[in-house]
């Protein structure tokens, strides 16, 4: 990402931000709800355009004649794994893939893999989303983003709507397949135990600009700004 930003008519999302992942790592993004993450995401996947600046997805700038040949190198994971609730769990994990044109042997095998990749019986991607509990749809919502086997996975708050047992889990699983698959991630929540389980790095926001970036434990160690020791004491504080 080089100097991009976005404006929402007078208020401004993304202030101009630089940042690179390298291959194969893990950046996290953590801030305070409308500091700008999810927009970064969105901005990285083309759903929306920067005002300024430019997005490469390996090497290849995002603009409206390559979004889509991007999108198809890239897997989307949000809150509640957004499935299609008139399609069942293999409806929804197979669709790009079956209008590409891929062979039908083909698909129920990368099916079958990525069901016991994500600990998932098979026998449950016959149900529909309404059937599934939130774990089991968000495990679903990890096989659809993988379908393709993308070498980039962008997670919107994909742990947020989980009680905090099956959050638990599925960070375990979720880092055991992130670093299994080899895959380079751009993840966005509010928990700092969970960016710095799932990241190599963490990249504090504030109105829409990047505080510090670095391992949590720099963060807390030298905080660039009296924002970022507020942030870390805020979670870190016991309950009342």
């Amino acid at each position: 990402m080089e100097g991009i930003s976005k404006r929402y008519g007078d208020r401004l999302a993304v202030a101009p931000t630089t940042l690179t992942i390298g291959d194969r790592r893990s950046l996290a993004l953590v801030g305070p709800s409308g500091c700008g993450k999810s927009t970064i995401l969105r901005l990285v996947l083309g759903l929306l355009a920067p005002d300024a600046g430019r997005v490469f997805v390996g090497g290849v700038a995002v603009t409206p004649s390559t979004v889509i040949a991007v999108r198809r190198r890239i897997g989307y994971v949000i809150q509640e794994g957004g499935l299609f609730p008139h399609l069942s769990a293999a409806g929804n994990v197979t669709l790009l893939a079956r209008r590409l044109g891929w062979p039908a042997d083909r698909i129920a095998r990368r099916a079958e893999e990525l069901a016991a990749l994500v600990a998932l019986d098979s026998g449950i991607l016959r149900r529909y989303p309404a059937e599934l509990s939130g774990g089991q749809r968000q495990r679903v919502g990890i096989m659809r983003a993988l379908m393709l086997d993308p070498p980039v996975l962008l997670l919107d708050e994909p742990m947020g709507a989980l009680d905090p047992i099956v959050r638990a889990r599925l960070q375990i699983d979720l880092k055991r397949i992130v670093l299994s698959l080899g895959k380079t991630v751009l993840l966005v929540t509010h928990s700092l135990d969970e960016a710095a389980y799932l990241g190599d790095e963490v990249a504090l926001m504030r109105d829409g600009r990047v505080i510090q970036r670095g391992t949590l434990r720099e963060l807390a160690d030298a905080p660039a700004d009296p924002f970022v020791r507020e942030f870390i004491e805020a979670q870190r504080a016991p309950c009342a």
